[in-house]
This record gives C-alpha cells, structure tokens and sequence, in this order.
C-alpha cells in the first residue's frame, strides 16, 4: 500500500488519501462520485477550521447543545419499556421479500483486505 502518513492539518483531502480511505472503507463508487464526496468531505473541513478558529474563553464549557441541563433542572430518564407494534403485519407487507413472517434482505459482500 505504500507509505502514507496523515496530516490533521492539511488544509484539504488529496486524491491519494481519499482513495486510500475509500479503499479502507471498501467502497464501490465511481469516480465522478467520488471527486463529488471528496469536494464535499473537504467543505466539511473548511467549516470545521472555521468553527475552530472562533476565539473561546478559557472558562467557556464544552456542551453537546446550546442548553445546560443541569441536574435541578434535567427531565428524569424514563424507563425503556418495550411496546410491540399493533399490526406488525404492515410493516411485513411493506417489504421486497419475506420468509416465514421475516424480512429478507441482501447478502452484503464481504472483501478481505490485505
């Protein structure tokens, strides 16, 4: 495969990376599409840079949302309760294929990767 090294600085995703990473993935896509997420996964990056330069204060907390829940204020977890779904025969009917009551779906092929 070659000597490659990663560079989380980088300011874009090059060819060479992006096929390796492709070849990791084991995608089958075209190289139209390809050239396409690559473009794409690169914008994504320049956004990132951009929310990373933002200037932060230190005392600033991380979060996952743009509320604090704190705990006086935070919704008690519910309990996970199983419901079964009132006419399981829909769902079944909505379905390509079926087996004795059991959606069958494609095989996914499998590559070994050296």
């Amino acid at each position: 495969m070659g000597d490659r090294t990663y560079n989380p600085m980088s300011d874009q995703i090059d060819r060479n990376t992006f096929d390796h990473l492709v070849l990791l993935a084991a995608l089958d896509m075209g190289t139209e599409q390809a050239e396409y997420l690559r473009q794409e996964l690169n914008h994504q990056l320049k956004v990132i840079r951009e929310l990373a330069a933002i200037p932060l204060d230190e005392a600033t907390p991380a979060t996952s949302h743009g509320v604090p829940y704190t705990a006086d204020i935070r919704q008690s977890v519910r309990e996970d309760v199983w419901q079964p779904y009132p006419a399981p025969e829909e769902i079944i009917g909505q379905a390509p294929q079926v087996d004795d009551g059991y959606i069958v779906v494609p095989d996914i092929p499998h590559t070994k990767l050296d």
